[in-house]
């Protein structure tokens, strides 16, 4: 079976040609206190956050928000801002979770398998918007850019694992940053420090868990038709290790020197032997033509022999996701189930 490459996955998964298109200049997130002179509506202080190395300049709580992927739709919706929305993107890349169904079938769907074109996106008259990276604003892809949205007064803000410079050192902790981030600017501080706790809570656990096993080598891959690719940096690569796999692909290998994720020959994945394999998928059909793929292609691979094939949801590596942490929780209970 062969997919286009779903246009989420091009941004943020392994796609190499989506290098090209991650072209912003980036070091980071986070929120700076506004300048003492200067004031918003109705006397309110801006609120300035330090996003992808430029300043974004809120004048007070943002009003009409849209999500640019699942994945920010549901973080926005954890964090109580549902009825802020005015636009929900990307709704047919993944699934929101069972509980928030209900909640976002009255957000308006700006686009289903891609970002929505800038006459969309600024149809729906957003003050704020959340994207996971920097593909959101490529105007070369009918997209509203950076430029364009600060010209029609939207504030622009990226997960901070998704500047562009971030891509090959992101971390789940940058989840942190953002909800910080997010939760002082949108007027939600305190839920959002209630999901950093929860979700810290959660790492420690899996920590407390894995610190005594012996680790497992794995190998994470993307399979589109008959071409694999490889993880070998960036926010993927973190997450491997957090659920305390041994990645048998890093940063010091010449094939990563330059982006995060490399297509590979099956040679080179057979070679390294891993003990497990861990996949991301976009649907139930990717999944099934993946484990097919993997079965067939490498029968002798200790991964395939002992069936340790773990496949994770595609939306659950987007940078700025709480997904993070839910693939940290899987991956390491498939790794080692005796400790969960």
């Amino acid at each position: 079976m062969t997919r286009r490459l779903p246009s989420r996955f091009a941004a943020t998964g392994t796609a190499l040609a989506s290098l090209g298109l991650l072209t912003l200049t980036a070091c980071g997130s986070g929120v700076t206190e506004p300048e003492a002179d200067g004031e918003g509506a109705g006397g309110e202080q801006p609120t300035v956050l330090t996003n992808c190395d430029r300043e974004v300049v809120l004048p007070g709580a943002p009003e009409a928000i849209v999500g640019l992927s699942p994945s920010q739709t549901e973080l926005l919706l954890r964090l109580g801002l549902g009825d802020r929305m005015v636009g929900q993107a990307q709704t047919a890349t993944a699934p929101l979770p069972d509980d928030l169904r209900a909640e976002a079938e009255d957000i308006p769907v700006l686009s289903e398998d891609a970002p929505p074109t800038r006459e969309v996106l600024l149809q729906a008259a957003p003050d704020f918007v959340f994207a996971p990276t920097a593909y959101e604003f490529t105007a070369e892809q009918g997209f509203a850019s950076i430029e364009q949205l600060d010209e029609a007064g939207v504030a622009a803000y990226i997960a901070t694992g998704g500047c562009a410079d971030r891509r090959m050192t992101g971390t789940v902790d940058d989840l942190f940053t953002d909800l910080e981030a997010l939760g002082r600017a949108l007027g939600v501080a305190e839920a959002a420090a209630g999901l950093a706790e929860e979700a810290r809570a959660e790492l420690d656990d899996v920590a407390a868990r894995v610190s005594d096993q012996e680790p497992v080598t794995v190998a994470q891959v993307y399979v589109e038709g008959s071409t694999l690719s490889a993880i070998g940096a960036g926010i993927e690569y973190d997450i491997i290790a957090r659920a305390g796999g041994e990645n048998v692909f890093g940063p010091d290998d010449a094939a990563f020197a330059d982006f995060f994720a490399a297509q590979i020959n099956p040679e080179v994945l057979a070679e390294r032997d891993p003990e497990a394999l861990v996949f991301t998928v976009n649907s139930p059909e990717h999944e099934q033509a993946t484990r097919d793929y993997l079965t067939r292609t490498f029968p002798d691979l200790d991964a395939v022999r002992n069936d340790r094939l773990v496949a994770i949801s595609a939306s659950d590596v987007y940078p700025g996701t709480l997904g993070n942490v839910d693939a940290v929780t899987d991956i390491a209970a498939a790794l080692y189930p005796e400790a969960f």
